[in-house]
This record gives structure tokens, C-alpha cells and sequence, in this order.
């Protein structure tokens, strides 16, 4: 994990921070890639009534864990295995995505 740290710099953008706090998570603990990305970013769970008692939970154990993260608008990720994207927490900016006949995914957003 040395080659990970330090995960975050006032020299890199807030992506570059977003991808660093990212990868050290993901690398150097047992979390999924989709699982430190919503962690990271967690949708508004709060008062959504939509969401299942066992997704609440993850979230409000996570939110003792660490501040979501505001900065990105749209986020697509892979590990080479899964491919995954979120939005921002509160859904300001849309995005679109389309799977091909053969299993190409295009995803945009503004």
C-alpha cells in the first residue's frame, strides 16, 4: 500500500484526489470497486423511501466512515471485470447509456 499513498495532494484536481482515494481503497482492503465508489458517493438515502432496509444500512454505516464526496458530476469506472457509473449525489446532472447488440455500452453526459 506505500505505492498508494499519499492518496491525496493540493497538487492534483479534485478527480485526481477522487481517483487516488479510489484506488486505495479498492486495492488495499477487501472492497469492491462498486463498493468504494458507493461509498464514496452515496445516492441521497436519507429520506428516500425507495431504497431497501439493507442499502439504508450500508449507507448510514458508511456516512460513520467518511464525508461523501461532492465533487464530480458523473462517474463511469472498471476493474476489467465490472463497468459501473453514478451520478452526482444529487442527481443535477443526467446521463444516458445504451448497451449495443453486442454488449458495447455508450454512456454520456453533459
Amino acid at each position: 500500500t506505500h505505492q498508494l499513498l499519499p492518496a491525496t495532494s493540493d497538487n492534483m484536481s479534485d478527480s485526481g484526489n477522487f481517483d487516488s482515494v479510489l484506488e486505495l481503497m479498492a486495492k488495499a482492503s477487501e472492497r469492491s470497486l462498486p463498493e468504494a465508489v458507493m461509498m464514496m458517493i452515496p445516492e441521497a438515502w436519507q429520506d428516500n423511501h425507495n431504497l431497501s432496509d439493507t442499502k439504508k444500512a450500508f449507507y448510514e454505516y458508511n456516512s460513520c466512515l467518511m464525508e461523501p464526496w461532492d465533487g464530480p458530476a458523473m462517474v463511469a469506472f472498471t476493474d476489467g471485470r465490472y463497468i459501473g457509473a453514478t451520478l452526482d449525489r444529487n442527481g443535477l446532472r443526467p446521463s444516458r447509456y445504451y448497451v449495443t447488440k453486442d454488449d458495447h455500452v455508450i454512456l454520456s453526459s453533459e
